[in-house]
């Protein structure tokens, strides 16, 4: 698939199946994820790759303890149920802004070159033949998952990317009306 292709098909699938990427194709999407812009090189990007049947078993008690732990209710313990089961693997990808350099950035110049890791992750598994999801929420905030992520005080989940094997098609270009988004001098 070439890039223009890609960035312009990419959508977020719900009907992942497995298998999910191996090691090498993990690595692939890692590395893309490392390379994105990065004002000052403050690298303020952590992930937690959960892929094994062991970890995604530890990862769905976690989103069920969050809605029990938080009282979220009935209706949320139906969407941890489904966004627990929804991908045979999850990326947790966390904001760590970055002070311990010289010359620090701002944070929120740190937060976008995290979202662009996210991103980044995301269509390079998608360069690769799978299909992801990039799923924020009350899961992003929950303690449990901020403890388990290896979270600092400041550190912010911005999102699970849940990656796997396409389930069904997904459609194709939006073909977005840019005239609501575009101005041009």
């Amino acid at each position: 698939m070439d890039a223009l292709t890609l960035l312009t098909t990419r959508r977020s699938s719900k009907k992942l199946t497995a298998p999910a990427p191996n090691a090498g194709q993990l690595e692939i999407m890692l590395q893309a994820a490392t390379q994105v812009p990065d004002h000052g090189n403050m690298r303020p990007f952590r992930f937690t790759v959960i892929e094994s049947e062991a970890g995604m078993a530890r990862f769905r008690g976690l989103l069920r303890q969050t809605v029990t732990a938080l009282n979220f209710g009935e209706e949320s313990m139906i969407k941890a149920e489904k966004v627990g089961n929804m991908a045979p693997m999850v990326i947790g990808v966390t904001f760590a802004p970055n002070q311990e350099v010289p010359k620090p950035k701002p944070e929120w110049e740190q937060m976008l070159s995290a979202a662009c890791s996210a991103y980044a992750l995301q269509l390079a598994a998608k360069a690769q033949g799978f299909d992801n999801i990039w799923i924020t929420g009350l899961w992003t905030n929950s303690p449990l998952l901020r403890e388990a992520f290896g979270c600092g005080e400041k550190d912010r989940i911005i999102g699970l990317i849940l990656v796997g094997t396409p389930g069904e098609e997904t459609c194709g270009a939006k073909n977005t009306d840019l005239t609501q988004f575009v101005s041009r001098w």
